[in-house]
């Protein structure tokens, strides 16, 4: 899996008080002053993954923590980000003690949340594996038409990248053959039901019509 460097650094205005964001920052050591020191890095670096419209409206959204733990909380917290981020150039937005790298096509946004002590490379390595990913899937139809149509090539995309909050997988190389893998398995078991189930459910039926005999199936 190719991944940068995931050492977490402070942004300009959140030091010691944005350290709850992510947990209790360690103590400081002796003669260093509060607030200079780092967060360790963890595991669990993606705290969201969401695709928006372009009225803002959720598409698809993953939260991986308790940060926003009912719906209405995870909306509000959308309609925020879109307001703050739709009409910008930016790449980077830091909203309520979060680092959220975005990336918008056609009528979609894509966003990807980390802490504020993320490195916004890696949030930004993700969100370039999802967009790949998608445009793979979507057949460089990154749009909300085609994403409706494939939501859950899209499911399959998230989960091979993130799970549980944990970066699995930033190339979209990896992801498109793993999400191939499962698709391909899915559809082999869906046709193989089909083809069983069908000609089963004519007989049945068959057998129950007036004039008929019953069959044994």
């Amino acid at each position: 899996m190719q991944r940068p460097e995931a050492w977490p650094r402070p942004h300009p205005g959140e030091g010691a008080a944005a350290a709850p964001t992510g947990g209790p920052a360690p103590p400081a050591r002796a003669g260093e002053p509060a607030g200079l020191r780092l967060q360790e890095p963890s595991l669990y670096t993606i705290k969201a993954v969401f695709i928006l419209d372009n009225d803002g409206h959720r598409l698809l959204a993953k939260y991986y923590d308790d940060t926003f733990p009912s719906m209405k909380e995870q909306m509000a917290f959308e309609k925020n980000v879109f307001n703050k981020t739709s009409r910008t150039d930016s790449e980077i937005a830091f909203l309520g003690g979060m680092t959220i790298v975005y990336k918008s096509s056609i009528d979609l946004f894509l966003y990807v949340v980390g802490s504020s002590y993320e490195n916004e490379l890696m949030l930004m390595s993700v969100l370039t594996c999802l967009f790949e990913s998608l445009n793979h899937v979507l057949r460089k139809n990154v749009e909300k038409r085609w994403l409706l149509e494939n939501m859950d090539g899209a499911f399959l995309v998230v989960d091979e990248i993130v799970d549980g909050g944990v970066i699995l997988e930033s190339d979209p190389q990896q992801v498109i053959q793993k999400v191939n893998f499962r698709a391909d398995d899915s559809g082999l078991t869906e046709h193989s039901v089909a083809q069983v189930s069908l000609p089963r459910l004519i007989l049945l039926l068959w057998s129950f019509l007036p004039g008929t005999n019953h069959l044994v199936l």
